[in-house]
């Protein structure tokens, strides 16, 4: 598309006496080539293959699918079950993974289609990655600037300038009015009037590509359940290589020492038994059940209206004791609403005047406000001559020709008390003995310092003077009609909501990039405790001291997005739980370094990418139930864990016991899956799932870990006792010991499984007796018999079972009254 130059203004381009031409396109064809175009970088920081070998080719895995392939070499399939659940393990990783690196790559700041250019005295719409340093943009109404630029040119004679929306990258909710040698970021975009820049930055080196840039670096998010996991299969995992090699020992010393195992060919009974031992000390399902129920909650809450994009994430609300937020679009709905009308001198007709103000159709949102109040008049007023609103004259005004539905003829103007009032912006010269009203002005001072928009509306007999030679200027003589007051309208749901995380101990704090008093207003309309914002432009650089005006304040204005992250990595460096909201471009780096990233419905696109929630419906109600869900997870999954550790617990005590004294391992793999799937697989997956609304508190694995080793160690000791005593009752087979040893652990483990599915409910019953009756399944079934290799005990052994079992049920029981003492949560 080309448009001539000589078309600027008809296009509202902007233009000056002085005529600009642009690149030739040679020259711009030369720059492209040279590196100097418009090119972001694209990409997050890992790629599959990286994904893929850090999720793979790991020492964990190594391990688990080498006893795998050792089990299928030798035939014993029915004994490689155990592969499954470390390849879905496996698996759950990379989707997961790949899946949050897809959601970066796919972050943008900039979704403008096209780049408006002037070139060889033509406009032209091309392509973003075609600009090139030193290209002329032609900016317009309604575009996004493509590129960090310097304005050469702008319509400083039309009724709106330039004006640009900057909010998205800095938090200021105002338009900021561009002059002549004043820098436009790219990201922002133009809301009013035309102009010409100079691109100065381009590619990696500007503003937006710098913010994706950061935005994009691939990072998990930050999960108790996940970091406590991952530790402790880091511990077992090095653990695992000296106890493989007293575990091979001590099968093969079981079978007679090295030289007869091999020579006799029981070396195969000896590997099986040692790969069962080994395999044993993996928690292989606490992972896949702890995905699962992650992944039930994402469902659960997306069902209302709340996107989870990271399946851990919904632990996060769980365990923030620090709430940031950001003013405009989470606690506000970002729209102006009418607050009252403070009559100073009335001159008739001046509600009518404010409805023609409020109904006229180039209205700006403040103005818009008062359609409601006084708007709606079925026959408009006469106006002569008409002065839309200017962010720099901070007035509106129009002139009335003669009297009209009762109103006053003259000047009626609508704008900045100091600036319609008093002699400011450049008025006093055209406005000869002009002098400011003292109460007028020291009221709209005490309004604004409430947090209130305010604006005057004033009139004059005397009309507008619109004279070439002095531009636009007031008359001399304005009397004051009355003060207007608006606020931002503030979601209904906010303070039932900050209650909420109040009582629950959660600190909020405000930030935004607003006027401290503005936001401070409306923390007191939700119900914080402040009497004024903090200027962020008074906060230290210095991480230290920055924490400490954190913890005393609570309230903040004029924060730049540099200095939210800092905050939030202030907080974080105080040993906080930080929790960020927002919906800006400026809020995105935070809200990703944040421990949880919380975006609205109304936010950048680049916002939600690096978001870990989503609050679709914009609904900030939602919060408490995330909540909820949050501490379910992690209650269950601290519960689920304790099955998962006393398996790993009693795995790793018998493979040192029977390793050192080389007595033959008590299982087969198989068999060892019978203990696995009935107390802890298949409970675990209901449990997981099942209500559960415990408070958050902190240390989960040494909690989970002072039950799991007692128990698991009651475990070992029974099956000490039952192989020694055992031993000594009789000659019994080694499939008579094998089905002993099998009942024995499922018996005391299935106790475990009853004691942590407390508090008693029908549902929890039900499945403890189900596994149990799973159990008895096996034993009655000849087919699972003959699979399992279980059979029924002769009477000397079935006695010393149930004794033992009786036991040990009887010390998991006393442990648990321990330990519930000992993890008792304080008393609030």
């Amino acid at each position: 598309m080309e448009v001539s130059a000589g078309d600027l203004r008809e296009e509202d381009a902007e233009r000056t006496s002085e005529v600009l031409d642009g690149l030739l396109e040679a020259e711009a064809e030369r720059r492209h080539l040279a590196g100097l175009g418009n090119v972001l970088p694209g990409g997050s920081s890992r790629s599959l293959w990286e994904i893929l070998v850090a999720n793979v080719f790991t020492l964990f895995n190594a391990i688990v699918f080498a006893g795998f392939g050792i089990l299928l070499a030798l035939g014993r399939w029915q004994d490689a079950l155990f592969g499954l659940p470390a390849l879905m393990n496996t698996v759950i990783g990379v989707v997961q993974e790949f899946s949050a690196k897809r959601t970066l790559d796919r972050l943008a700041v900039l979704n403008a289609p096209t780049a408006r250019v002037l070139r060889e005295g033509r406009i032209r719409e091309i392509a973003l990655d075609r600009v090139v340093m030193g290209d002329l943009l032609v900016l317009r109404t309604g575009d996004q600037v493509t590129a960090d630029s310097r304005v050469v040119q702008t319509d400083a004679t039309g009724p709106g300038g330039l004006e640009v929306d900057e909010s998205l990258l800095t938090g200021e909710s105002d338009p900021v009015r561009k002059r002549v040698d004043d820098e436009v970021l790219s990201g922002s975009s133009v809301v009013a009037g035309s102009g010409i820049a100079e691109v100065i930055r381009v590619g990696a080196d500007s503003y937006a590509a710098k913010l994706t840039a950061e935005a994009r670096k691939f990072s998990l998010v930050r999960s108790e359940l996940r970091s406590s996991i991952d530790r402790l299969l880091k511990w077992i995992t090095w653990a695992l290589g000296p106890m493989i090699l007293i575990v091979a020992n001590g099968q093969m010393q079981a079978q007679g020492g090295w030289a007869v195992a091999i020579g006799n060919g029981q070396w195969r009974e000896a590997v099986v038994g040692a790969v069962a031992a080994v395999i044993a000390m993996v928690p292989l399902g606490l992972v896949l059940v702890t995905s699962i129920a992650f992944a039930v909650s994402g469902v659960t809450l997306a069902s209302r209206k709340v996107l989870i994009q990271e399946l851990p994430a919904v632990e996060g609300l769980a365990r923030v004791d620090a709430l940031c937020l950001d003013k405009t679009g989470t606690l506000t709905t970002g729209e102006m609403v009418f607050d009252a009308a403070h009559v100073l001198h009335p001159v008739a007709g001046w509600e009518r005047v404010l409805g023609a103000i409020g109904d006229a159709p180039d209205a700006n949102g403040t103005a818009r406000c008062l359609a409601e109040p006084y708007g709606g008049a079925e026959s408009p007023l006469p106006v002569a001559t008409a002065v839309p609103f200017d962010s720099v004259r901070k007035w509106s005004a129009f002139v009335l020709a003669e009297n009209g539905a009762g109103v006053d003829p003259g000047t009626w103007v609508l704008g900045a008390p100091d600036f319609v009032l008093g002699p400011d912006a450049g008025l006093a010269e055209d406005r000869e003995g002009a002098s400011a009203d003292p109460v007028p002005l020291a009221l709209a001072g005490d309004l604004a310092a409430a947090g209130l928009r305010t604006l005057v509306l004033a009139h004059s007999p005397a009309a507008l003077d619109t004279d070439a030679e002095h531009g636009l200027a007031l008359p001399a003589e304005l009397q004051p009609v009355a003060l207007l007051t608006f606020r931002e309208r503030v979601r209904e749901d906010a303070a039932q909501t900050l209650g909420f995380f109040a009582d629950q101990g959660v600190e909020v704090r405000v930030i935004s990039g607003d006027d401290p008093r503005t936001v401070a207003a409306v923390a007191r309309e939700i119900g914080l405790d402040c009497e004024a914002g903090f200027d962020a432009r008074r906060l230290p650089e210095d991480q230290a001291a920055l924490g400490e005006v954190l913890e005393r304040e609570r309230v903040f204005g004029r924060v730049t997005p540099a200095q939210k992250l800092a905050m939030v990595h202030a907080l974080q460096a105080r040993g906080h739980v930080v929790a960020m909201t927002g919906d800006g471009v400026n809020d995105a780096l935070a809200i990703k370094e944040a421990d949880l990233g919380i975006a609205m419905d109304t936010a950048a696109q680049a916002t939600k990418a690096v978001a870990r929630i989503v609050l679709l419906d914009g609904r900030f109600d939602r919060m408490p139930g995330v909540v909820a869900e949050g501490r379910r997870v992690i209650a269950n999954i601290e519960r689920v864990s304790m099955l998962f550790l006393t398996k790993t617990t009693y795995a790793f005590a018998i493979a040192v016991v029977f390793g050192l004294l080389a007595w033959s391992f008590p299982f087969l793999p198989r068999q060892l899956s019978i203990t696995d799937g009935l107390t802890i697989g298949i409970p675990a997956f209901f449990l997981a799932l099942m209500p559960n609304a415990d408070r958050y508190r902190s240390g989960f694995l040494k909690r989970s870990l002072a039950f799991a080793i007692p128990s698991g160690l009651i475990v070992t000791a029974a099956l000490i006792v039952l192989h020694v005593v055992g031993d000594g009752l009789g000659d019994f087979s080694v499939t008579d010991m094998q089905a002993a040893s099998t009942l024995t652990l499922a018996g005391i483990a299935l106790w475990v499984l009853a004691v942590l599915a407390r508090p008693v409910s029908p549902f929890r019953i039900l499945i403890v007796l189900a596994m149990y009756a799973g159990l008895a399944l096996v034993w009655v079934i000849p087919l699972t018999r003959d699979f399992f290799e279980v059979t029924w005990l002769p009477q000397p052994l079935a006695l010393l079972v149930l004794g033992i079992v009786a036991t040990g049920i009887v010390l998991v029981e006393l442990l648990r009254a321990w330990h519930l003492r000992f993890t008792r949560a304080p008393k609030l």
